[in-house]
């Protein structure tokens, strides 16, 4: 019988740090990515200051890009982009500035593999669902679709494959919108 290693914080905070390597641990699994390609970064950074310019005129809560999200000791995940609201931000960092609660919405933008995809789509939605994250965007660069899930109070499902010229609304975020053109 083969007993896999289940990797905590502390696991984390003992690896050298290695220049565009990003160290997640989902349920205790070790997951090591290399650095984003450009196309991926430019999805989560124009969400992201899409989710800016509407917070500046809202006030209603804050984005924030590649945000350090420790939900347990072996739940510890760097999302693309996070929106997490005020009420919920009051009292949701660690010390170090971590977030230790959901946020209301989670961006994670694909990158090419199997792996990856596996990561995003199964792993990390199921974790998301779980600490209650109430939306997550899924960001697929090479097709050109952003997959909209909202929390059902189970899970998250699927509610929308938007594509084209389709813009990113949310019931979360009133009056906020971002045309898909603007992410590739």
């Amino acid at each position: 019988m083969s007993v896999q290693r289940r990797y905590t914080s502390a696991d984390l905070e003992a690896m050298p740090y290695v220049e565009g390597l990003r160290y997640e641990i989902i349920d205790g699994e070790l997951h090591v990515t290399t650095a984003p390609s450009w196309h991926h970064n430019r999805a989560g950074s124009q969400i992201w200051r899409a989710l800016e310019n509407w917070n500046d005129e809202t006030g209603r809560g804050e984005a924030s890009e590649v945000p350090g999200v420790i939900f347990t000791d072996d739940n510890n995940v760097i999302p693309d982009v996070v929106w997490i609201s005020r009420a919920r931000l009051e009292g949701a960092l660690d010390a170090a500035g971590h977030l230790t609660v959901a946020p209301d919405l989670v961006v994670e933008v694909l990158s090419p593999g199997a792996d990856n995809e596996r990561r995003d789509r199964i792993l990390k939605m199921g974790l998301y669902a779980r600490q209650g994250v109430e939306e997550y965007w899924l960001v697929d660069p090479a097709l050109h679709i952003v997959e909209v899930f909202r929390h059902d109070g189970r899970t998250l499902e699927l509610v929308a494959t938007l594509s084209g010229d389709d813009a990113l609304t949310s019931p979360l975020l009133p009056g906020f919108s971002c045309p898909l053109r603007r992410l590739w």
